[in-house]
């Protein structure tokens, strides 16, 4: 059995139908889709992510990301994106695997280990795909098959989650992760903006306010923003905002002009079109045609 064959025996075993579903591992999630989705809407958290049997795309503003089972992807920030799996069939499903990380683990790492991390080039964009080498795949087996081993996984999963991101840190793109925790990097300062977007996403702000948290000036601020997130401020927040209000559409009986003033919007009408600008449908009909 290969190591490939493996990995997709174990997620076969702890799927059941198609969906994600979160391990008896803290920040393992697995995933499952027995054909082609239409494009997913969505936050993605810092996290390692693989795709072990099919094909998936990820689109971050108008910047294209396309992964398979020789690769994987890494945000290391908070990204609103649009994912898509392309390649999948009953018969052999889109299979994969999300770890989820935090600034806390990649510092932990760090200090433990002299890491020299390779300049890629392009060390400003907060998500990257890479390809997977043989030691780091090992370690995301030896990851997952502490499922079948419950009463190892508070002791064993730390271990192998910090050897999953020394590899990463080791990778080609590794400079990128380095610098959500490293002073003065543009990647972390903006970092910190975006955590207060998130978590802030309904209020207005200005963008001084915005620049004095990264302690840069009003143009770098913007320069390095894109170049982390390829959005502007204001176009990162306008999608968590619409993200959350399908969200609260889907999952509450609640009207579309209230659900727009609890995101931020003070016009409904104006949310009714950035919504459709985005979804390609009016919030109501997008909400039937998802349910239906």
């Amino acid at each position: 059995m290969t190591k490939q064959q493996e990995l997709i025996h174990i997620i076969n075993r702890y799927t059941e139908g198609d969906g994600v579903f979160k391990t008896a591992i803290p920040s393992l999630f697995f995933m499952r889709r027995s054909n082609m989705s239409e494009p997913n809407h969505g936050l993605y958290k810092p996290s390692f992510c693989m795709v072990v049997q099919g094909e998936k795309e990820v689109w971050l503003a108008k910047e294209r990301f396309t992964y398979s089972p020789a690769d994987y992807l890494v945000a290391s920030v908070h990204l609103p994106v649009s994912s898509q799996v392309t390649e999948a069939s009953p018969d052999v499903p889109y299979l994969g695997l999300k770890l989820e990380l935090s600034p806390s683990q990649v510092l932990e790492v760090l200090d433990e280990f002299d890491i020299r991390t390779v300049s890629s080039g392009t060390e400003q964009r907060a998500m990257y795909v890479s390809h997977i080498e043989s030691a780091l795949l090992d370690a995301v087996i030896r990851l997952a098959r502490l499922l079948d081993t419950p009463n190892d996984i508070s002791v064993l999963s730390p271990l192998y989650t910090k050897e999953i991101l020394y590899r990463v840190l080791q990778g080609r793109n590794g400079n990128i992760l380095k610098g959500i925790v490293m002073e003065e990097t543009a990647i972390r300062q903006i970092r910190e903006v975006i955590e207060h977007i998130v978590h802030h996403y309904d209020r207005s702000f200005r963008i001084e306010e915005l620049a004095d948290i990264a302690n840069m000036s009003i143009s770098s601020f913007h320069r390095h923003f894109k170049e982390v997130t390829a959005l502007s401020p204001i176009q990162f927040q306008k999608q968590i905002r619409l993200q959350e209000a399908r969200r609260l559409l889907l999952t509450e009986s609640a009207d579309a002009a209230d659900v727009a003033y609890r995101v931020g919007y003070e016009s409904s009408s104006q949310f009714s079109r950035e919504y459709s600008r985005l979804f390609g449908y009016p919030p109501r009909q997008d909400i039937n045609r998802l349910k239906a």
